[in-house]
Formats: structure tokens, C-alpha cells, sequence
């Protein structure tokens, strides 16, 4: 039922509840806490952090330091972090064997974020892109991307990682059928208890380009990934797609990338009420960095609206770069 009109002006001043900072407080509709956010984390084999020159502010981190932003993240009160590797480049193939290493990067940090941090939440990236050789999240049969075969790869990848000690894979390769298949390996060896957050609207995007340098695939990608990434022109394709990641098993889905696509949020939430989460990408972290940078902006201030309207459009949280710096806005730190 359409709502009731208000009074016409001079009844209604609606200025009245905006007057003061108390009343804007009792009537605000969205709120963001530090219980929205998840702290996406390169870790690099190398002996050092290093800087992302597309990025600036975000660092690969050693193993070493991602236990300590770990650590960070759990003082902040950031519920969980996600894991995403810099594979070295001899130990990138075609098959991307080094996925199913149980001693690889990722898990190796898993392993450690767990035992010094165990009440923060490691997510995992379940794709072959960070460990291929030509960049692509599938396996290959020249320029073809072999969907089944791949979907084989991620179901012992994610089982690795569950093992490592993975409480939620985030399969974002985009393969059809890949979230049965995990959801069948995960049960069938006994982790009932690891979740699924399935990239279940992930488009083919140019807004990837930072985070592709810093997992070192970018150089490395041949042609582009439009077979296997949504097309940015559709919206009912992305419904399509979230209701089978649901049916196959997905406790909760992804947007990506976030703001550019609130619109395709909003329809997600309103049509399933599920879980819903939307990552603010490297392209969008980079974007209002170097704004600031050159006095467009305060950083501050349009990171926060930035992450409001997030929560505003129906997300249940967003994955961003700016967690930590969020988080010691939200709270006053």
C-alpha cells in the first residue's frame, strides 16, 4: 500500500528532523558498523611486504605480517579477512597445479592466522587465475576455457584450503556448476561447517586492473575473461545466476564490483533475501585514492558515503581495501 503523503509545506518542514545531530541520528534509516566489513589481504612469498604500485596505501604482506593484519583486524573488530596469494611465477602452469598445494601461500597463512587469531573469519579465494601461467581462472584447450574440468580443479581446491583451516571459500571463478561441486566435496570429507560465499554476479569488468597486478596475473592474462564474466549490460542474468549459486548451496553471494553495480544489490536482495555482499574493488579503491590525492575530495569523508551506500543499495557487508581505515573511523579509534 502506496504510503500516506506528508502535509503540504508549512506543515511539513522536513528540515525539522535534519536540524541537529541528534534527531539525524534517530532517524536515520542505514547504519555502517565495523561488523560490515571484510579486509581483502595479498600475501606474498617474498621476505618483505611489498607495495602495490597501482594500489597506493595496500601492500603484499608476508606471511609473517598477514598474521599480524589478522591480528589488526580482530583488535578493530573486523569480523573476517580474505586471502589472496602472489604465486611466484615458477610455480604457475597451465593445470595450476600449485593450487592444490596444501602447503601454498594461502593456506600457509590460514594455517598461521588461525592458530594466533582463531576467532577472526579467513576467507579463500577458490580460482585458478593467481596459479595459471596465462592468467585465466580456468584451464585451458587453446584460446577455450574447459568449464567441467575446471569445476574439477575448484572442488580439491577448496577442499585444501577447508583443510588448511578455511572457515568460508569464496569460489569467484565463475564456472557453472562449481558451487555443487564444492558444496558435495566439502560435505562428503567432513566440513559441514565451511560456508560458501559464492561470486555469484561477477561482471567482466575493467575496474580489476590493480588487484590483477598485485596477484601478478594481469601481465600474464591472454585475450579477456567475457566468456566466463557476466556482461555488464545485463541485470536478469545476474538473478539467473544467484538463484542457481543458491540451489547448488551458497550461504551467501557476491556483487562485483560494487559500487558501479548497486543497481543489480538491490535486485538481488529484494529477490532472495539472502546474504548479500558486495566488493568494492581495486579499480574503485584506486579511483578514490587518487582523487584525494589531487584535492578532489576528502578521503575520509567519501570512503565513509562511499561505504553507506553500500549497506543503503542492501548489502550485508562489503569487501574493501579501506577496512582497517574504516573501522578506526566508525569507532572513534
Amino acid at each position: 500500500m502506496p504510503a500516506t503523503p506528508s502535509p503540504r509545506f508549512p506543515l511539513t518542514r522536513l528540515r525539522r528532523t535534519r536540524a541537529t545531530p541528534w534527531s539525524r541520528r534517530l532517524v536515520r534509516e542505514t547504519t555502517l558498523t565495523t561488523d560490515d566489513l571484510i579486509w581483502p589481504v595479498f600475501v606474498t612469498g617474498a621476505d618483505r611486504n611489498e607495495p602495490v604500485a597501482s594500489l597506493p596505501g595496500v601492500e603484499r604482506l608476508t606471511v609473517e605480517n598477514a598474521v599480524y593484519a589478522a591480528t589488526e583486524a580482530a583488535e578493530l573488530g573486523i569480523p573476517a579477512i580474505a586471502l589472496f596469494p602472489q604465486t611466484p611465477n615458477d610455480r604457475r602452469t597451465a593445470r595450476a597445479e600449485e593450487a592444490l598445494n596444501p602447503d601454498n601461500l594461502v593456506n600457509t597463512a590460514t594455517r598461521r592466522i588461525k592458530a594466533a587469531v582463531p576467532n577472526i573469519g579467513v576467507i579463500t579465494d577458490v580460482a585458478l587465475d593467481p596459479y595459471t601461467d596465462h592468467g585465466h581462472d580456468g584451464l585451458m584447450d587453446g584460446e577455450r576455457i574447459l568449464n567441467d574440468e575446471t569445476v574439477e580443479v575448484l572442488r580439491a581446491q577448496a577442499l585444501v584450503q577447508a583443510e588448511a583451516g578455511s572457515d568460508m571459500v569464496a569460489p569467484s571463478d565463475m564456472m557453472d556448476g562449481r558451487v555443487n561441486a564444492i558444496r558435495e566435496e566439502l560435505d562428503k570429507n567432513g566440513h559441514h561447517g565451511v560456508q560458501i560465499m559464492a561470486y555469484a554476479a561477477k561482471y567482466a569488468s575493467c575496474y580489476y586492473g590493480p588487484f590483477r597486478d598485485a596477484v601478478g596475473s594481469g601481465a600474464k592474462l591472454s585475450g579477456d575473461k567475457r566468456t566466463y564474466q557476466m556482461d555488464p549490460a545485463n541485470t536478469d542474468e545476474a538473478l539467473r545466476e544467484v538463484a542457481l549459486d543458491i540451489r547448488e548451496g551458497a550461504d551467501s553471494v557476491i556483487v562485483k564490483p560494487g559500487l558501479p553495480y548497486l543497481d543489480i544489490v538491490r535486485r538481488v536482495k529484494e529477490r532472495f533475501a539472502v546474504p548479500t555482499y558486495a566488493y568494492q574493488v581495486s579499480g574503485e579503491y584506486a579511483m578514490l585514492v587518487h582523487a584525494a590525492q589531487a584535492g578532489a575530495f576528502d578521503l575520509d569523508a567519501v570512503m565513509l558515503e562511499t561505504l553507506m551506500c553500500f549497506k543503503r543499495a542492501g548489502c550485508d557487508g562489503i569487501w574493501t581495501y579501506f577496512a582497517p581505515q574504516a573501522a578506526r573511523l566508525i569507532d572513534g579509534v
